[in-house]
């Protein structure tokens, strides 16, 4: 089995880090599986990890009144599972349900933060790397919703 600091290493939202910055963030990890249908994160209730995914999809759900709820992305291997930790009230905004055997990197969000606010460099390095996480999930996002009107105005 392969060392949390190596998982890390082979990851592409962390390519370019220094070994000892994966070693920082390796502290703070735990691997982790997810049976296929396992709730892994519920909306509004504490975001307290991130999860970096090594193997199968997980689906990003919201509740709709009276609906099924509504998928608004999916997420696999090579992605990030979870934002919600960055900001207070550190509360997750949606549900992920494993789609199939899935397994992560799990890192505990207080301990990371602790990180952070120690060595700013590496917290600039990760929240960079979040941000750009971020604008590509607003623009996707973006391109949902015109292709949701589209159908509208067209039809």
């Amino acid at each position: 089995m392969k060392a949390i600091h190596d998982l890390l290493a082979e990851h592409p939202f962390f390519a370019e880090l220094e070994p000892a910055d994966l070693d920082l963030l390796a502290g703070c990890g735990a691997n982790v599986h997810f049976r296929a249908g396992e709730r892994i994160l519920v909306e509004g209730e504490p975001a307290d990890v991130f999860y970096v995914l090594r193997s199968g999809r997980v689906s990003l759900e919201i509740g709709v009144p009276g609906r099924a709820p509504l998928v608004i992305d999916t997420v696999g291997a090579g992605e990030i599972l979870g934002v919600s930790w960055l900001v207070a009230p550190h509360r997750w905004a949606f549900d992920a349900i494993a789609l199939g055997e899935t397994s992560a990197v799990a890192l505990d969000a207080a301990c990371l933060r602790g990180k952070c606010d120690a060595d700013p460099r590496l917290g600039y390095a990760l929240m960079s790397r979040f941000a750009r996480l971020l604008r590509d999930r607003l623009q996707s996002t973006r391109f949902q919703l015109l292709d949701v009107y589209g159908s509208d105005v067209a039809g």
